[in-house]
């Protein structure tokens, strides 16, 4: 498939612009994200606007996270794809694809992760980083 860098980068410049003062995101929140029209396997946005819901896993200041983006496909028997079901909707976090966001990409709060399944995305985390 043909990526179109082009559109994406009419997209981000209008992003890169974007005033954001009034944007409060925190931690276990997902939302959904300018992502992009990247390079190689790296993970890209979709439709016009290249969206892709992502996980605040940590919020560094009020411009950056660490965020892990979520797909609707499910890898079984991969470690970089942990499986979560939200009020009956199951998606994927791609733990492999975890990346610092700036807070100007973030454009509508879609949901919050409950606590113990946050707890548990952490514990997955650190067992993939060490």
């Amino acid at each position: 498939m043909q990526k179109d860098f082009k559109k994406w980068n009419l997209v981000k410049e209008k992003v890169n612009n974007k005033n954001i003062s009034n944007l409060y995101f925190k931690e276990q929140e997902v939302w959904y994200c300018y992502f992009g029209c990247n390079v190689g396997f790296e993970q890209d946005g979709k439709g016009c606007n290249f969206l892709r819901p992502v996980l605040i896993f940590k919020k560094f200041n009020k411009n950056l996270f660490f965020g892990i983006p979520l797909t609707s496909k499910n890898k079984e028997n991969n470690k970089f794809y942990f499986k979560i079901n939200i009020d009956g909707t199951f998606q994927s976090l791609i733990l492999s694809q975890m990346k610092v966001v700036d807070s100007k990409r973030l454009i509508d709060r879609k949901f919050f992760i409950p606590k113990e399944i946050f707890i548990e995305i952490k514990k997955v985390f650190m067992n993939i980083i060490s």
